[in-house]
């Protein structure tokens, strides 16, 4: 097994990524709800001052802070082919998922829930296949 540490509750490997996919994950989703959160203020101000309908503003905002985090991994991990190659997989599932997931409701709730519901099925698909397929190939390449 590989040397892990704890920093802020979460375990790292020797590499500084988040060891387990319960840490990604939460992490993940940490960053999602604290992006939602500020979203939601924002659209309450909005709202407040005429400047806008509550809800119009597209939940895709959200995903800021995760990519963030997806980034800080992307860097951890260090050089080589099979980081870009999983990360590239990973973006383009999660894209695709979490598209097909605020396209299905779309037409039933307002932009910032679907588009919420896609960021947050799109981050859940982009940690399973960062995680795992990182690590497999990890494995299969040494």
């Amino acid at each position: 097994m590989t040397e892990q540490r704890k920093i802020r509750g979460l375990r790292r490997d020797a590499g500084g990524r988040l060891a387990t996919i319960g840490d990604l994950l939460g992490s993940a989703f940490a960053g999602l709800a604290a992006g939602l959160a500020i979203l939601l203020i924002f659209e309450a101000v909005m709202s407040l001052t005429g400047l806008g309908t509550f809800g119009d503003t597209n939940g895709w905002l959200a995903l800021i802070l995760p990519v963030w985090l997806f980034t800080e991994e992307f860097r951890a991990e260090g050089f080589g082919a099979h980081r870009v190659l999983v990360a590239g997989l990973a973006a383009g599932f999660g894209v695709a998922a979490g598209m097909t997931a605020a396209g299905l409701i779309a037409g039933f709730v307002p932009a910032l829930v679907s588009g919420a519901a896609g960021a947050a099925t799109g981050t859940v698909v982009y940690c399973l296949v960062w995680f795992y397929g990182l690590r497999w190939l990890s494995h299969r390449a040494g």
